[in-house]
């Protein structure tokens, strides 16, 4: 049986001593940006520059150079963000010299804009790299993705100029990378504040990285990183989203509100409990102990200290429904696997349902649903062709909930 451990993996961490003082460049200065991959880079001994769009921010984090994190514990602890500031990314002298210099580059921008700040990022290294700066720099997309890394390599290597790709494949590496910590966005007097829950894991492919990275307390090295992702991804990413859409349909406002309903709760748990065989299927995991994950998640899920919304958690349906993500990805995998599928499909039927009109790719998809049916947004959207067994099933099951909760709205 394939060694998995559960919680924070007591594997080798990154403890690479460097004479100076480590400093990092961060794509992105949104909620996980600063109150989880700053945060511990800062206590990690880092100077951070976060490099962003928010004009507003930047102000800030030029003038205060720190800001507040508070935990979403009982005591609500609060720890201070020290060694901090920032620069545009329209300043692109400014972020390619930074690159240039830097320990290390993270991002946490969205893995759709990934592409927008690949120029940034391959000018830096071009300036690099000519100016005979041999010091490995590792690049890590902290995204919830699978192969975030090596999705931004691809589109920095389509910027960069041909012939340094062989000098930077020497030198730069781009190891993936799993996160998670739940991040909601809670309003604070302070702009720069951010509430974060407890529990975090940052666990990064050793087996894609050229040492001599400054260590950083808290993150941890395997060297097979899939099970990690997919685990993160098909049980906080699915069951978290399957909350959303499924609590969206009931009329609730938040998750707690969600995780309250008892019913709801064991729908939840249903889903966790089909992409749970997934990955005790694939990676011969031990299935009691991943039970016993399914259930910390679920505890997560209900913190009462974090009130989460659940059009915060469902946004962008577009992306959630893609082929490669946590809904259909896991789907299709179980169909193959000759799983129960049923509860996904049930996960699939509300996202389709999911129609809050602030969200730019819900209205979207709700138009293109009333345009060219359902059958259309299934193959267009969700990649499943009308061959495939599980289309009209998902069809059937969007008509059944559709009607359904129309009637309890309409009551």
């Amino acid at each position: 049986m394939k060694r998995f451990e559960q919680d924070h993996p007591k594997l080798n961490e990154l403890t690479c001593p460097t004479k100076h003082k480590p400093h990092a460049v961060h794509f992105g200065a949104g909620n996980i940006g600063r109150g989880f991959i700053a945060l511990l880079l800062t206590k990690s001994g880092y100077d951070v520059c976060f490099v962003t769009r928010n004009k507003k921010k930047i102000s800030l984090l030029q003038q205060k150079k720190q800001y507040s994190v508070y935990i979403a514990n009982p005591s609500i602890d609060e720890l201070l963000v020290k060694n901090v500031t920032a620069i545009s990314s329209q300043n692109k002298k400014a972020a390619a010299k930074l690159i240039g210099e830097t320990d290390l580059i993270t991002t946490a921008v969205g893995i759709a804009n990934l592409p927008n700040i690949a120029k940034n990022i391959a000018s830096g290294i071009e300036r690099r790299l000519k100016s005979n700066n041999t010091n490995p720099l590792h690049i890590i997309a902290c995204e919830n993705a699978i192969g975030g890394s090596s999705q931004l390599k691809k589109w920095v290597y389509e910027q960069l100029p041909e012939e340094l790709h062989e000098k930077a494949n020497r030198f730069i590496a781009f190891p993936n990378a799993a996160v998670d910590r739940i991040v909601p966005a809670k309003p604070h007097p302070d702009p720069l504040a951010v509430t974060v829950e407890p529990y975090f894991e940052w666990v990064i492919d050793r087996s894609a990285m050229l040492g001599g990275l400054p260590e950083i307390k808290g993150a941890t090295l395997v060297d097979s990183l899939e099970a990690f992702i997919e685990r993160k991804l098909f049980t906080v990413n699915t069951g978290h989203c399957f909350a959303a859409y499924y609590g969206y349909l009931k009329g609730y406002s938040t998750i707690q509100e969600v995780m309250a309903d008892a019913a709801c709760k064991t729908e939840i748990k249903k889903v966790m409990q089909e992409t749970g065989d997934i990955l005790t299927e694939k990676y011969d995991l031990d299935e009691q102990t991943h039970k016993k994950y399914i259930d910390k998640i679920l505890h997560r899920f209900t913190n009462p200290k974090l009130i989460d919304k659940v059009v915060r958690v469902g946004r962008s349906p577009i992306r959630k429904l893609s082929i490669s993500d946590r809904l259909v990805r896991p789907t299709l995998l179980a169909y193959d696997l000759g799983l129960d599928v049923s509860n996904l499909i049930k996960g699939i039927a509300a996202a389709l349902l999911f129609d809050y009109e602030k969200d730019p790719e819900a209205v979207k998809l709700n138009q293109a649903i009333r345009k060219n049916g359902i059958h259309q947004v299934i193959a267009k959207y969700l990649g499943i062709p009308s061959s495939h067994p599980l289309h009209q099933k998902i069809a059937n099951k969007y008509d059944e909930f559709k009607q359904r909760y129309r009637l309890i709205q309409e009551a």
